[in-house]
């Protein structure tokens, strides 16, 4: 009775110490997703500062450190500061063509992680645009299309962003006036072409 009563014991022992371990792994691992989210809550903030600051080079660098982020928002952003970095003057010809086609891929990722974010839509549409100047008028026609169907959803997910739909405004003025001689040769490429009017 008396070994029993020791085995008993030691399994109460056992299993209360098996139950505080579990207990303050939880407790561990519960502050370290709750710390993970505010620091990604920190990095968007300082982000937006260095944004609004015009701070384009400390903007990537903060930034580029999150590139592997399953977080949309910081990866949009990343989008964005990467082709603000590609539009410096001080960018070299060869890290501008780098920072552009990195950018797509940025806003890519972004809108696989979250679908329903209206900002990872219009800086797609946005990066999707820049890659074509480096891929020739026919990607570059044959993008405009899904360049416009992002546009619009950014808007649909958000009706009051200004710049997607200045952005569209863009897009249609463009191809209004697009003169004869291009549209020529973009139905010569596309059996339907992207077209637009003024009105529109």
């Amino acid at each position: 009775t008396q070994v029993l009563r020791k085995s008993l014991q030691r399994g109460v022992l056992l299993s209360t110490g098996s139950f505080l371990v579990y207990e303050a792994h939880k407790l561990i691992s519960g502050f370290a997703e709750v710390h993970a989210s505010f620091k990604v809550e920190d990095v968007i903030e300082q982000a937006d500062y260095l944004y609004g600051s015009g701070e384009t080079e400390k903007l990537y660098r903060l930034l580029v450190q999150h590139k592997n982020s399953d977080d949309a928002e910081l990866l949009w952003r990343l989008a964005r500061s990467s082709r603000d970095l590609a539009q410096l003057g001080s960018t070299s010809a060869e890290e501008k063509k780098q920072l552009t086609y990195d950018s797509l891929e940025y806003a890519k990722k972004a809108l696989e992680k979250n679908e329903s974010n209206f900002a990872a839509h219009k800086w797609y549409g946005i990066c999707l645009s820049d890659v074509g100047d480096y891929e020739g008028i026919k990607t570059k026609i044959g993008n405009a299309i899904i360049i416009k169907e992002h546009f619009q959803r950014a808007i649909e997910l958000n009706p009051k962003d200004a710049t997607t739909i200045h952005l569209i405004g863009i897009w249609c003025y463009s191809f209004a006036e697009m003169p004869w001689y291009q549209r020529k040769i973009a139905a010569t490429l596309f059996a339907t072409p992207p077209t637009s009017t003024f009105q529109e």
